[in-house]
């Protein structure tokens, strides 16, 4: 039997500097050692500001300069070995910090700069820490807390396309048995999907699969009172989303859009890739009802949360209603392939 206790280790990896959540941290650190350093630098409680600036004005240009080449060499430091790309991000900070203090020398040559070997020391000493600080919640925090998250709204969404499908099979027992028996087939194949282990990264190909096979089974229940308006052509068929995003999207749609209306209305599906982002866009009918508006924010709520945990603060959730539409816009980093899932 498999080692259980192996296959659940969490492999180390560097953070993906893609992440704007990655960035923000690591920019965050590196102020955070630059206070404690101002702190422990400071003879007087009243002179911590002006020594915090002084090196702040010193950290800054490095800083960005390292982040800015960490985002551009993302995806190739996340297919190195861990430890080389400790080293390059290692090496790579203390580069720049040496370049910076030639550039402070020469512009300002009457100014004590300190010594070069101080400031690459540092330079690396700070890499390192903030790299620890990432190792450390990635390892401690991140895998287990995040996969419990997920677990636990994942299987939030599952009662309710159970509920909604099973009412699709009620309504044409009677009266059609031999669709009702093909509902359930399809049904039975849509809920194997949901059943699966959905933690990882899914192909936008096998998320529209699955929301084109729901839309027809409320097609069949809904009959004329639900059209559908799909605008996917041009989607990038191998672009990576978390799973059970869309489905659960044109399913709350159906039912806060058209189900309640006696004419039904028409739900219009568009994704797309704009700089770097997938997006994908919902539209249905805008009904009244608190109860139903209730029910739609719990729906959105749980998705956006799932956002969160696989992008951080990459991906959003928008709505707005214009012109008696309510849109649903979410916005995400545009992973493409088997490497970009195992990396997320």
């Amino acid at each position: 039997m498999p080692n259980r206790s192996a296959a659940n280790r969490t492999t180390v990896s560097l953070p993906d500097f893609r992440n704007l959540g990655v960035l923000l941290r690591a920019a965050l650190a590196v102020q955070i050692l630059a206070l404690a350093a101002a702190v422990i630098k400071s003879s007087a409680l009243a002179g911590v500001g002006t020594t915090f600036l002084g090196m702040a004005a010193v950290l800054q240009p490095p800083l960005l300069l390292v982040l800015l080449v960490a985002f551009f060499t993302a995806a190739w430091l996340l297919r190195q070995p861990y430890e080389l790309g400790v080293a390059v991000i290692v090496v790579l900070s203390a580069l720049v910090t040496v370049l910076w203090h030639m550039v402070l020398h020469l512009r300002f040559p009457d100014t004590e700069q300190g010594s070069v070997l101080r400031a690459v020391l540092l330079a690396g000493g700070t890499a390192l820490a903030v790299l620890g600080y990432f190792n450390w919640r990635h390892r401690v925090l991140s895998p287990a807390l995040a996969e419990a998250r997920l677990q636990a709204l994942q299987s939030r969404i599952r009662p309710h396309f159970l509920y909604n499908s099973l009412n699709t099979v009620l309504s044409l027992v009677r009266n059609s048995p031999r669709q009702a028996e093909e509902v359930l087939a399809n049904m039975a194949d849509l809920f194997r999907v949901h059943m699966a282990d959905n933690r990882q990264l899914s192909p936008l190909s096998r998320e529209l699969e699955l929301a084109r096979a729901y839309a027809g089974l409320e097609q069949i229940r809904l009959g004329e009172r639900l059209k559908m308006a799909w605008k996917v052509d041009n989607a990038p068929a191998d672009a990576l989303l978390p799973p059970l995003v869309l489905q659960p999207l044109l399913e709350n749609a159906i039912y806060h859009g058209v189900e309640g209306s006696p004419t039904g209305g028409e739900v219009r599906v568009d994704v797309f890739a704009r700089d770097a982002f997938l997006n994908l866009v919902l539209r249905n009918p805008a009904q009244g009802g608190a109860d139903r508006r209730s029910g739609n924010r719990m729906a959105l709520s749980n998705i956006r949360e799932r956002l969160a945990l696989h992008f951080d603060a990459d991906a959003r959730l928008t709505t707005h209603e214009v012109g008696g539409e309510f849109i649903v816009q979410v916005v995400m980093p545009l992973r493409r392939g088997q490497a970009d899932a195992a990396a997320a």
